[in-house]
């Protein structure tokens, strides 16, 4: 990893899912065949990988997110969001006409939760491109979301090879995880990532470091993150804010993860808790504003 008494701006290379957000903020989620008229709208780029690119981005580092995104003009809109970020994109199918993944999510007011229906990354099957090794080579530190697999086990197996940290978003079990998880040094999952035979964070954790994770944490929203490392364990608390939205959190934490890990040198278990309580802090403030943006702009 990079050594932090060098300055140089850190390079991130992001891995799998881009979607167009359609976010409404209502009162409550709608009932069968009711309708609602909504109180505020936005419209983002979003997908687990394109916003830790974003977050990445923010604080300072250079993000460059390899995905599937297309021609058509949704996803020329999620790609010209993600540019105006300062994202560089790699669309890896850029002649496709078809729609993007568009995810549509209500928030409720009340309570900051969301609900979501999105294709995800389904219908879109990519292959690693010619200059992969070069791409993962460049960067100082690999984020993978786990969706489009199969460049995912390239770009994983590529960045082992070239001595490349990675970083897994674990929000789910996902087909093929099990082949991912040996090239992971450090691995950050939902409370809804469940391997094989585990129920419990500790399980989790056990999992992941069974499968050859160095490092591994289990975030439970505004519980205590839960961590395990070669030299042992413990809990990083989440700060208490007045949650607005919940939209992307987790996303942004692995975002600001990432950056704070391209930053360390040789990781530690100081190191580590220091990195999840500053990725913890930036996905609460983005949980205090409505939509995916707003945060990044103070409001």
């Amino acid at each position: 990893m990079k050594d932090p008494a060098n300055p140089r701006r850190p390079k991130g290379l992001f891995i799998g899912l881009c979607t167009l957000d359609i976010i409404h903020l209502v009162d409550h989620a709608p009932a069968s065949n009711e309708k609602l008229t909504a109180r505020r709208q936005s419209i983002a780029a979003g997908g687990p990988a394109a916003n830790a690119a974003v977050a990445f981005g923010h604080l300072g580092g250079a993000a460059h997110l390899l995905t599937a995104i297309g021609s058509h003009p949704l996803g020329l809109g999620a790609t010209a969001d993600l540019h105006r970020l300062g994202v560089t994109v790699s669309d890896l199918t850029p002649d496709s006409t078809e729609p993007p993944a568009v995810s549509s999510i209500m928030v409720t007011a009340s309570t900051g939760e969301r609900a979501v229906a999105s294709a995800n990354a389904r219908g879109h099957r990519i292959t690693p491109p010619d200059d992969l090794d070069t791409l993962v080579a460049s960067c100082d530190i690999v984020e993978l979301d786990g969706h489009h697999r199969e460049l995912t086990l390239a770009a994983a197996h590529t960045a082992r090879a070239v001595g490349r940290p990675t970083v897994l978003d674990g929000g789910s079990w996902k087909d093929g995880t099990e082949k991912l998880l040996p090239s992971i040094d450090v691995a950050v999952c939902s409370a809804d990532f469940h391997p094989p035979g585990t129920n419990t964070p500790s399980e989790v954790l056990r999992f992941l470091q069974e499968h050859g994770v160095g490092w591994s944490a289990v975030t439970r929203g505004a519980d205590p993150v839960v961590w395990s490392g070669p030299d042992g364990g413990s809990t990083v608390d989440v700060p208490t804010v007045p949650v607005t939205d919940t939209l992307g959190a987790g996303d942004f934490l692995h975002g600001a993860l990432t950056h704070h890990l391209a930053l360390q040198g040789h990781l530690t278990s100081q190191h580590f808790t220091e990195a999840l309580r500053a990725a913890a802090t930036v996905a609460s403030r983005a949980c205090t504003s409505f939509g995916t943006r707003a945060w990044m702009r103070g409001e």
